[in-house]
């Protein structure tokens, strides 16, 4: 066969060149999954985090179901990936997942440990599922975190090592799961932090000094089972919740809390007295101090600035002696609960002017309280619910809150 001409073989070269050029040109010019926007390290761990989800789990109108990898996670619009946010670089860099918020989807799985590589995270939120498994070890490697809330799942197992070098976290709230072991000391490390949630699971031992704390609004421990003395408190507290646990000792830590709008340290063994600076905080408005076993609550008579105090529940106590006159001089009171102690004497007639009025719940029930009950009770017993049952009263049964009867006279023979 006759070879073509060194004319002829430049004749086809060149013919070819513009095609080469027009075709490298063009396939330029097509996006590829390769040069995504979104860094491939975050691309990996989002796809290891689904794959660690039980598919049966992820129900049709989950954010989870609106992950497909075969999209950018962080170029995406619509209804694409939803659940997480992503930073917008200004230059040519990558974009990187800084929120993952995929809280009350209800799906089961594990936390996948490679979670760690998502290094620019700050908001973890994955409440309200039905996370198993441990908390991993891995997650303090986020340094970046200023939230990470795992509360209402089941998630097991101490609490992770290391929590102290999440140095930026606000928020952590690991409550409602099945967490145990004790409360590392290290956790006073976290000065930032302003809510701290690790109520409703079985942790034990003593609660570590916390007062290093000192930006902490809100500090709920309770149903664990967290013995020892109350250590001392961060001065910033707002909030604060030992409920159900077997603390002992006295309270006088919480009167340092100049700021406490809320106290809860209901179902515990504290003892000794509800001492006048707990009941005349100056923003204090809700007290539980009930089922333990206090033997006194101090009243006194409050002058100058209005109180607060609108709840006082003390009930299932050891408290003894008259029934404390001054509460009435706490105009904001609407509920008292002092049943189940070991009050004797007269109802004050003093607490007829508050009945019906301001105090709409009175519940002095199994006690030693005697004599008549006052006039005004029986003209207002519909306006507040109460109950005067199981004490030595001479207590019309026609009196809604007298309707249970009273102890037997043997009872109430004082010795």
């Amino acid at each position: 066969m006759k070879k073509p001409s060194i004319m002829s073989q430049n004749i086809i070269i060149l013919f070819f060149l513009p095609t080469i050029s027009l075709t490298i040109i063009t396939l330029s010019l097509i996006p590829y999954f390769v040069n995504s926007k979104t860094l491939d390290t975050d691309v990996q761990v989002l796809r290891l985090f689904k794959e660690a989800i039980d598919p049966i789990s992820i129900s049709s109108t989950s954010l989870l179901k609106t992950w497909d990898f075969d999209l950018d996670p962080c170029e995406t619009t619509g209804t694409h990936f939803l659940g997480i946010l992503c930073t917008v670089p200004e230059d040519n860099s990558s974009s990187r997942v800084f929120v993952i918020d995929l809280e009350g989807d209800g799906f089961e799985g594990f936390l996948t440990p490679k979670v760690e590589n998502l290094t620019e995270l700050t908001v973890l939120n994955l409440s309200r599922n039905k996370f198993r498994g441990p908390i991993p070890n891995s997650i303090t490697r986020l340094r970046k975190l200023t939230s990470l809330q795992l509360s209402g799942n089941f998630f097991s197992g101490p609490l992770p090592d290391d929590l102290n070098r999440l140095k930026k976290l606000e928020n952590l709230d690991l409550s409602q799961n099945k967490l145990s072991g004790s409360i590392p000391k290290e956790i006073t490390a976290l000065r930032r932090l302003t809510y701290l949630g690790l109520s409703n699971n079985a942790l034990s031992g003593r609660i570590p000094d916390i007062s290093g704390l000192w930006q902490l609004s809100t500090l709920d421990f309770g149903n664990n089972q967290l013995y020892g003395s109350l250590p001392n408190l961060p001065a910033k507290l707002r909030t604060l919740s030992l409920n159900q646990n077997l603390i002992s000792g006295h309270i006088l830590p919480v009167r340092m809390l100049q700021r406490l709008n809320t106290l809860d340290i209901s179902n515990n063994r504290f003892s000794g007295i509800i001492d006048q600076k707990i009941l005349t905080l100056p923003e204090i408005k809700f007290i539980n101090a009930s089922a333990n076993l206090f033997t006194t609550i101090e009243v006194v008579e409050f002058r100058g600035r209005s109180s607060n105090l609108r709840v006082l529940d003390a009930h299932s106590n050891r408290l003894h002696g008259n029934l404390p006159v001054n509460l009435i001089t706490y105009h904001s009171l609407t509920a008292i609960y002092l049943g189940h102690n070991l009050f004797s004497g007269r109802i004050p007639v003093e607490y007829s002017r508050k009945i019906g009025e301001s105090w709409r719940k009175l519940f002095l029930e199994y006690n030693f309280l005697e004599g008549n009950v006052p006039n005004r009770f029986a003209n207002k017993a519909r306006r507040f619910r109460g109950s005067l049952a199981f004490n030595c009263l001479h207590c019309p049964k026609n009196i809604t809150i007298c309707h249970e009867g009273q102890r037997p006279a043997t009872e109430c023979v004082r010795s």
